[in-house]
Parts: structure tokens; sequence; C-alpha cells
């Protein structure tokens, strides 16, 4: 068993083994589709996209590559953030639209399209935020803030009914899929350039430019660092013990169980696993695992 390297040092085949692509998603393929491109393009086993967005939306939707897969988990619960076209069906005051787009802020319910892969049942909702940039005539643009799960779609429908003019969505582009935003987003020609800057010409830091570690998506999950030989036995499948922790974020709550990330002291990610006990202990588990990603 071998542990990687600092995520610095990576090489651009190791970048590939266990990186992620802050991708700018094109008009027209399904997300699966752009997986697929992913995964021939970088030569790997698995590419995987993490949160799914409709053919015609664009925007941020990062693609892990190779072992990053098995931290797709990290953005079930991620924050998104969209810009909308709200098409209203008549003209409303730009006061009554920022009143009602107010409302809308806090707890909503949602029950999916029919269209949808999930069981069709009322669900809760978050919006953080939701604000209106613009107006001009029967158009609107919208800025989303959201809990993962949210239907843009069925809010502009929701919005419409809620002012008394009807309305539907337009155009939908999302701008960030935390931990990530349309700061540093990439295409899916930056990737085939930089591959081919690497592979032809033996140039890597194209590549390095759009393919970052994958810990770059474990920011927002609390760390626990570990020694190496404890790593050594997370690869074989054993939980994370006291005596294998050398540090940790202030204020975790075992009695929580939160989703942590675990590290060695290079800051190579070694698993994904469940707080369980104080990691100032002494003896006993801290960390169950749920992916080992060694």
């Amino acid at each position: 068993m071998t542990l990687r390297g600092p995520p610095e040092e990576r090489s651009p085949a190791a970048l590939l083994q266990f990186g992620v692509v802050n991708l700018d998603k094109p008009p027209g393929p399904s997300a699966h589709q752009v997986a697929a491109w992913m995964r021939d393009l970088a030569d790997v086993e698995r590419a995987a996209h993490a949160g799914t967005l409709d053919p015609k939306v664009t925007g941020c939707l990062p693609m892990l590559v190779g072992d990053a897969t098995r931290i797709a988990q990290v953005f079930d619960d991620s924050v998104k953030e969209y810009v909308a076209v709200l098409e209203l069906h008549d003209r409303v005051q730009a006061a009554d639209l920022a009143r009602v787009a107010t409302e809308f802020e806090g707890e909503i319910y949602q029950k999916p399209p029919k269209k949808s892969a999930v069981v069709r049942r009322l669900r809760s909702r978050e919006i953080l935020d939701l604000d209106v940039l613009e107006q001009q005539d029967r158009q609107a643009l919208l800025r989303v803030r959201c809990a993962s799960g949210t239907y843009i779609r069925k809010l502009c429908h929701d919005i419409g009914l809620a002012l008394g003019t009807g309305a539907h969505m337009g155009d939908l582009r999302r701008v960030g899929t935390e931990p990530f935003d349309d700061s540093e987003l990439v295409t899916l020609h930056d990737v085939t350039d930089a591959l081919s800057w690497w592979r032809d010409n033996g140039d890597p830091e194209p590549l390095r430019d759009v393919v970052q570690p994958a810990e770059r998506a474990l920011v927002d999950l609390p760390a626990v660092t570990i020694a190496e030989s404890a790593a050594a036995s997370v690869a074989e499948g054993a939980s994370v013990y006291a005596p294998g922790v050398i540090d940790a974020d202030d204020g975790l709550d075992p009695a929580a169980e939160p989703l942590v990330a675990c590290y060695t002291p290079n800051g190579a990610a070694v698993c994904l696993g469940r707080l369980v006990g104080e990691p100032t202990a002494n003896a006993g588990p801290v960390v169950d695992l749920e992916r080992v990603l060694v």
C-alpha cells in the first residue's frame, strides 16, 4: 500500500487518478453524458458528476475523476447557487416582485416533477437567499442560493402563482456548488487542450490549471490528521483509533457524529468517516469509516 504524496506535488497522472475538475457544463448533453466524456478524455476507469444538471442548464458541475468518485457523497448536501430568468406571464411592479421573492426565503415545500428520477413526494427545502438582480418588462433575473435538491423550475412556477400572474423558468445557470463557484470554471475544451499539452508536448502546467487535487472538494469538511501508520490500517478497512490521531479541528462534537475527512500530515486525504469519539482521547475509536480513499 502506497499513500499519496502531498496534493501540491502530485504528477499529472496522479491528479487524474484522484482529481476534481470545476467544469462549466455546456448546454445540450446530460450530466451523465458529460461524465462519460470526462472519463474517456482522462482515460480513467471512473468519472462522476457532483450534482445533476438538466441538459439545457449550464454552469458549475464539479467532475470527480478516478478514485475521487468515492467522495461524491460530500456534494449531497452542498449549497447550490443559480442565476435564473423568470418569465412572467404579465407585468408586475418591481416592489411586488421583490416582496414576493423575500417571502420564499426560508423553508419551502416542493414535489419533484413528473420526469424526475426520484419518488414524487412532498419535500422540504431551504432557500437561503433569493434576490431580484434585474427586471425588464415581463422578465426578471433571479439569484437563488439554496439547499441541494431544490427545483428552480418549480420555484419559478410558484413565484408566478404567488404574484397572481403566472410564471415559468427561462434560462438557468448554476454559478456555485460549494465549495466551488464560477470564478474558476473550465470547459471541456480546456481539459482536452491541457491533456494534449501534457501527452503530446510533455508540458503538465495547463493540466494542473484544470485538474485540482480531490482534496479541494473536502475543504468544507472538518479535518482529522492521523499518523501514516494509522492511515495504513485505514487502507485495510480499520477504523481510526485515538492513538493514531495527531490533530483535529476545534469544536467537533462526537455526539453529532459529523462527517469528517482524515488526512496524513502531508495533507493527503485518507478516508471519510463519522466522528464517534473525542480526538484527544487516549484510547477507543475516533472515526468510523464510510469511504476509504487510499
